[in-house]
C-alpha cells in the first residue's frame, strides 16, 4: 500500500459511500426499474433455469474494482430477476403466495437504508415502539386480552419453533426425556422441525390422524394424552392449526381448547396465514376459539400483503418468552430493560434483529385496514367461486371444499388407478406453470394425490379462476389413454411380478421360509436387490395366540409381513378386518412424516392364532418405498385406506 492509499484509507474520502447525488441517482434508477418489473403484463407465472445455465451468467470472482451502479443493476433485471417464480401474478395459486403491498417494500427500504436493530429499547425507542403497536393490533385481531404479548420473527417457521420453546420452559423448564408434544398429520412441516431442533426424540412427537375434513381429531387426542399419562409420560403443547396448508381445514379450536384446559396442557395454534381472515366477518365466525390459545403463530407474509420475511408470534402470557431467551451477558448490561421498557431480543432467537413491524406499520398507515379486509374477502369469494366450478365441471373431483382461500381438485380419468391419475394430473400442473396462465402446486390427501389451488393474492380476478380452471380441465396436450403407460407409472416392469424371477432363497446367513417370504404379495412387488434388502434386514418373529403385536399410542415403528396365522385389529373398540397370510401392517407408523417423527401406533394388533411374521425396521421400509415403486403403490393403497378407519 503507498502512503497515498494510506492517506485515503485513514483520513481520505469513505470508499463504502456514495455522494448524495449518487445515492438519489441509483435509488431513483432501482426505483424505476422495479415499477416497470412490477406494473408490466405478467406473461410467465414461472421462469426456471438450469445450475450451469445461472453458472454461465453469473459466476466470476469477486471484482477487486467496482463495475459501476449502472451496470450492475442491468445484470441483475436480465441475469437474476427473470429466472424466478412471480409471485404476485395473478394466476400463482400454488403454495402460499405471496403478493406484497408497495407501502411494505418501501418500509423494508427504509429499515434497510437505516439498518435499524430493533433488538433492545435504548438504540430503538421509536422502532420498539411501532413494533409494539403492530403486535397490540394483531392481539386485538384474534381476540386476545390486553396484557398478552409477542415478538416479530423471520415467519412460521421460527414462530413455531419459538412458541414450543416457550412453553417448555413455562411447563416444564429444561427438557426432559418425557415431555410429549402432539400435532396432526396436517401440521406443517416447521412443527417437526421444531421439535428435533429442540431436543424431542421421534417417540416425543405424536402425529395424529385427522377426520374426513382433515381437522385434528379431538378423541384421538384425548385417547393419546391419557395413554401417555398411564405410562408415566408428561403431555407438554398441542400444536392445532387454524388453516392447515394443505387443505385450508380448521381444527375444532373450542373443543381443543377444552381439553387442553383440562388436562393442563399447552395449546399453540398455527394461523400462519389463516388467522389475518379473522378480519372479516366470516373468518371470524370459522376461527372461533382461536382466542382461547396459549398461543398463536401469524405470518404477515403471506395472507396480509407483507415482503418476505415477517412472522408473528402472540402469546397469552408473554413471560414465556423472556424465561426461553432472555440471556444478559456483561457487554450488553447497558442496554437491560427497565420496568416499562421491552428488549425484543429477549424474547426470541434473535440478539441483532432487523425492524420487521415498519413494513407492516406503513402499509396500514398509508392504506388503511379497510383495505386489507376487502382483498382477504375476495380472495374468500373467490375460492368459493373455484369450488363452485370444480362441482360444476364433470372432469373434476372435488378433493376438499374450499376453506380459507385453498380449494383442492384433482381431474377425473375413466378407469385410471391411482398411481395413473397422480402421474396425469402432475402432468397438467407443469403444463399449466408454462403456459404462464397461472401456476397450482400438488399434495397427497390421506394418501390421494390432489391439486391444490391456493387464492389469497390481492390482485387475483375471477377470469384468472376461471382461465387455470379451464386450463386443467381441458389442457389440449392431454391427450393419452391412461392404460397406454401404466407399468411406467408404477415404476415395476410386469415382468418383475414373475415369481420365477424371485430369488430361491434368501442370503443363506438368515434363517427365513424362503417359500413364505417370496410369494408374499408386497415381496413380489420388489427388484431382486430389493428382496435380497428385506431377508437381510429383516428377522422372523414367531407370535403365540393371543399376544399383542402392537399395542395402539405405541411408539415402535417396525413393519410387518405376514406370513402365516391370523390377527385381529382393534382400532378404539372397534375391530378391523382381521389380517392373515399375505398381509401387512404397521406402514403407518413406519413411515417418516418428516424430521424422523411419524405416527404413533393408531391401532391394537393380537395374534388370534399362531402367527409367523416378517418384522422390518421402520428405516428399511422408509428405504424400500423410495426406491421400489411398486411396494410404494401397494403400500400407499393401504394407507389410504387405513388411515380412513384410525
Amino acid at each position: 500500500m503507498t502512503s497515498d492509499e494510506q492517506g485515503a484509507g485513514i483520513s481520505g474520502r469513505d470508499p463504502l459511500t456514495l455522494s448524495p447525488e449518487e445515492m438519489r441517482r441509483t435509488g431513483y434508477a432501482t426505483v424505476d426499474a422495479l415499477v416497470d418489473l412490477l406494473t408490466a403484463p405478467q406473461r410467465t407465472v414461472i421462469r426456471q433455469s438450469s445450475p450451469a445455465q445461472m453458472r454461465d451468467r453469473l459466476s466470476g470472482p469477486a471484482p477487486e474494482a467496482g463495475r459501476g451502479y449502472d451496470e450492475v443493476l442491468r445484470t441483475l433485471m436480465s441475469d437474476v430477476l427473470p429466472f424466478r417464480s412471480t409471485l404476485h401474478h395473478p394466476g400463482y395459486f400454488a403454495y402460499i403466495p405471496g403478493s406484497p403491498t408497495w407501502p411494505g417494500a418501501l418500509g423494508d427500504l427504509v429499515t434497510a437504508a437505516t439498518n435499524l436493530d430493533v433488538g433492545n429499547w435504548m438504540e430503538s425507542a421509536g422502532p420498539s415502539q411501532v413494533e409494539l403497536e403492530v403486535l397490540g393490533w394483531m392481539r386485538e385481531w384474534v381476540g386476545f386480552p390486553a396484557d398478552a404479548g409477542g415478538v416479530l420473527v423471520s415467519g412460521g417457521s421460527a414462530a413455531n419453533l419459538t412458541a414450543l420453546a416457550a412453553a417448555r420452559e413455562l411447563r416444564l423448564g429444561a427438557m426432559t426425556h418425557d415431555a410429549v408434544a402432539y400435532c396432526s398429520d396436517q401440521s406443517h412441516s416447521s412443527v417437526a422441525r421444531a421439535a428435533r431442533t429442540l431436543g424431542f426424540r421421534p417417540d416425543q412427537l405424536r402425529v395424529l390422524p385427522t377426520d374426513d375434513h382433515y381437522r385434528l381429531r379431538v378423541d384421538a387426542l384425548e385417547a393419546a394424552i391419557d395413554a401417555d399419562v398411564a405410562a408415566g409420560r408428561q403431555p407438554l403443547v398441542v400444536s392445532a392449526n387454524a388453516g392447515a396448508t394443505n387443505t385450508g381445514a380448521i381444527d375444532p379450536l373450542p373443543e381443543l381448547a377444552e381439553l387442553c384446559r383440562v388436562r393442563g396442557v399447552w395449546l399453540h395454534v398455527d394461523a400462519a396465514y389463516g388467522g389475518f381472515a379473522a378480519l372479516t366477518d366470516r373468518g371470524r365466525d370459522a376461527l372461533r376459539g382461536l382466542e382461547l390459545a396459549d398461543s398463536v403463530t401469524l405470518d404477515p407474509h403471506k395472507w396480509f400483503y407483507q415482503p418476505i420475511e415477517c412472522g408473528a408470534l402472540l402469546l397469552r402470557d408473554p413471560r414465556g418468552l423472556e424465561r426461553a431467551f432472555s440471556v444478559t451477558p456483561d457487554y450488553l448490561a447497558d442496554t437491560e430493560a427497565g420496568d416499562t421498557e421491552v428488549n425484543f431480543a429477549a424474547r426470541g432467537l434473535q440478539l441483532t434483529r432487523c425492524g420487521r413491524a415498519l413494513k407492516i406499520w406503513m402499509s396500514v398507515q398509508t392504506l388503511g385496514l379497510r383495505a386489507f379486509r376487502d382483498s382477504i374477502d375476495r380472495c374468500l369469494d373467490l375460492a368459493q367461486l373455484a369450488e363452485a366450478l370444480i362441482r360444476a365441471e364433470p372432469a373434476f373431483e372435488l378433493m376438499m371444499p374450499a376453506t380459507l382461500g385453498i380449494v383442492c381438485l384433482r381431474r377425473r380419468y375413466e378407469g385410471a388407478d391411482e398411481a395413473v391419475t397422480a402421474e396425469r394430473n402432475a402432468a397438467l400442473i407443469a403444463s399449466l406453470a408454462a403456459s404462464g396462465v397461472g401456476m397450482v402446486s400438488s399434495t397427497r390427501l390421506h394418501g390421494r394425490f390432489a391439486v391444490r389451488m391456493c387464492v389469497l393474492n390481492h390482485g387475483s380476478t375471477e377470469d384468472d379462476v376461471r382461465a387455470v380452471l379451464a386450463h386443467l380441465a381441458h389442457d389440449a396436450h392431454d391427450t393419452r389413454d391412461p392404460h397406454d403407460d401404466r407399468p411406467a407409472m408404477t415404476g415395476v416392469p410386469l415382468r418383475m411380478l414373475d415369481p420365477e424371477r424371485l430369488p430361491t432363497a434368501p442370503p443363506s446367513s438368515v434363517e427365513v421360509p424362503a417359500e413364505d417370504l417370496k410369494g408374499h404379495p408386497a415381496v413380489v412387488t420388489l427388484s431382486r436387490e430389493g428382496m435380497h434388502r428385506v431377508a437381510a434386514a429383516g428377522r422372523l418373529r414367531q407370535v403365540p395366540a393371543g399376544e399383542i403385536v402392537v399395542r395402539r399410542w405405541g411408539s415402535d415403528r417396525d413393519f410387518y409381513l405376514v406370513l402365516s396365522g391370523r390377527l385381529d385389529v382393534d382400532v378404539d373398540g372397534s375391530l378391523a378386518p382381521a389380517l392373515g397370510s399375505g398381509d401387512f401392517f404397521g406402514e403407518l407408523a413406519a413411515r417418516d412424516w418428516g424430521s424422523g417423527f411419524g405416527y404413533p401406533r393408531l391401532a391394537t394388533v393380537t395374534a388370534k392364532d399362531d402367527s409367523v411374521l416378517w418384522q422390518l425396521p421402520p428405516e428399511v421400509f422408509v428405504e424400500l418405498r423410495a426406491a421400489e415403486p411398486g411396494f410404494a403403490a401397494l403400500v400407499d393403497a393401504a394407507v389410504r385406506d387405513r388411515l380412513t378407519r384410525s
